[in-house]
């Protein structure tokens, strides 16, 4: 055997075996490890508030625009020429009801009326003659000794035809008084022009636009409602015939208009007859009465079509309501509320209205202390510290 070639061999044995060796003393050698006690970790602090829920009445915030209640379109009902119109027959004048607005040349009907009286006339003429004629004829026929006269003979059924040509007459005298009237249009109710389609000179026929006009006693605001704020207001959604006594919930509007913001107020009146099948919302109706009053400083501008409005609409009194900051609130509708053991635990709510950093719930009780700001992600079971920074009575608006 080569030496040379065999001291590698035995170099790496020797290498082996030391690590053998080693290894085995590390393991063997290591002292056994002490049992020790695990620190107690420190309860997280909370901070909560203490609620004492109560009645409460909650406002709902929405908005719309305004509109008349009343506004239709004035329309010729005959033809002609115009040869009158009011002095302030424009676009935004105001009038009041039975006040001339347009006339139309009237020659032609009082000329048909001439006719129509001349008609009237001849058919009395004509049942004066039948008359006489008919008792002419009875004389004669008694003067025979008979008992049972001829109809025809007596004149009845020319005396019938005579009277309906005057009934007829009349009918068609008065259809032309009736066409000579409508040569004057009058306003049917105190308001305002907000167009016109026709000026002096113009021919018109039947059926011709001539303004636009809106009755100026009272206004309308569509406002949307969600579900959520259905449930806070009471609504006049059933047919009440004849309940003069139902109490409609007040609603305030706001706008702002020239630089500053006015109110007025109103009232829930009704409802669409159906769910906007689009965004599935319910629209109430308000309504204003003396809408262009000044108001208490006489100084109010006017409440006109198109304005654009906010609305608080007064809800009714619901029970057990309390109010919490929005931190409160988790994402699955609960909130956490800390028991007699200072253990955390979590309790659903019914949340009523959420705004501005504020909601209201149903479905605590009193006494319940709410989670309202955690240093980490607390979960139920756990045991905490906790800090009131505040009682809450309810929630005042």
């Amino acid at each position: 055997m080569d030496w040379k070639n065999a001291r590698p061999v035995l170099a790496a044995g020797v290498v082996f075996v030391a690590g053998i060796g080693l290894s085995w003393l590390l393991l063997t050698g290591k002292s056994a490890p002490e049992p020790q006690d695990v620190p107690e970790q420190a309860a997280p602090m909370v901070d909560v508030v203490t609620v004492d829920p109560v009645p409460l009445a909650l406002s709902v915030s929405t908005q719309g625009t305004v509109q008349p209640q009343r506004e239709i379109d004035l329309v010729s009902r005959v033809s002609g020429r115009i040869d009158t119109v009011a002095p302030d027959f424009a676009a935004g004048s105001f009038f009041r009801e039975g006040s001339l607005l347009v006339g139309i040349e009237d020659v032609d009907y009082q000329l048909m009326i001439a006719r129509m009286e001349s008609q009237v006339a001849a058919a009395r003429q004509r049942v004066a003659e039948e008359e006489g004629r008919a008792l002419q004829a009875k004389r004669e026929w008694r003067d025979l000794g008979n008992t049972q006269a001829n109809a025809l003979f007596l004149r009845e059924p020319q005396l019938a035809s005579a009277q309906a040509a005057v009934r007829a007459a009349e009918a068609e005298l008065a259809a032309a008084q009736l066409d000579l009237d409508r040569t004057r249009i009058t306003a049917p109710f105190d308001g305002r022009i907000s167009e016109k389609f026709v000026d002096a000179g113009q021919y018109v026929v039947p059926g011709a636009r001539l303004a636009r006009v809106y009755a100026t006693e009272s206004m309308e605001v569509r406002l949307p409602l969600t579900d959520r704020q259905v449930a806070l207001i009471d609504l006049p959604l059933h047919f009440r015939a004849g309940d003069t006594a139902a109490v409609l919930p007040e609603v305030q509007l706001r706008a702002t208009f020239g630089g500053r913001e006015w109110t007025w107020q109103g009232r829930i009146v009704r409802t669409d007859a159906s769910i906007d099948a689009q965004t599935r919302v319910v629209y109430a109706v308000a309504e204003v009465t003396a809408p262009f009053a000044p108001g208490p400083g006489g100084d109010r501008p006017p409440l006109v079509p198109g304005l654009f409005v906010h609305a608080t609409i007064e809800g009714r009194s619901l029970p057990a309501v309390a109010g919490l900051p929005r931190s409160a609130l988790r994402s699955d509708d609960t909130v956490m509320v800390v028991d007699a053991r200072q253990q955390v635990a979590a309790k659903p709510v019914a949340v009523l209205q959420s705004e501005s950093g504020q909601i209201w719930v149903q479905g605590l009780s009193r006494g319940d202390r709410v989670i309202v700001r955690e240093p980490t992600a607390t979960i139920a079971g756990m045991r905490v510290e906790v800090n009131e920074v505040a009682r809450v009575a309810g929630a005042g608006r």
